[in-house]
């Protein structure tokens, strides 16, 4: 794998990772216990720390990439194994 084809598909790793990892964490006035100001949603996040959801999504797209890569090497998973529509091979 070309080291292109590789940041890019790493970028989209974190770019997904940062999604699922954004609402870990997150706590809302209430929780907090604080008083919401006025004109804010109640499920508006109290602080949100955009570093610390970075660096989750940095780890966890570590691994993701990590697995996918070593699936590239290995071969651990094929395109006959996500092949269900066509018959089984005999």
């Amino acid at each position: 794998m070309k080291l292109g084809s590789a940041l890019a598909i790493y970028t989209l790793f974190w770019v997904m990772s940062l999604f699922v990892v954004l609402p870990f964490g997150v706590r809302t006035d209430e929780e907090a216990g604080v008083e919401r100001l006025l004109g804010h949603a109640e499920s508006a996040p109290h602080g949100f720390s955009f570093p610390k959801a970075a660096l989750r999504a940095t780890i966890l797209s570590a691994i993701l990439f990590g697995l996918f890569y070593a699936n590239y090497v290995y071969g651990w998973v094929g395109v006959g194994l996500l092949d269900w529509a066509s018959p089984p091979s005999r």
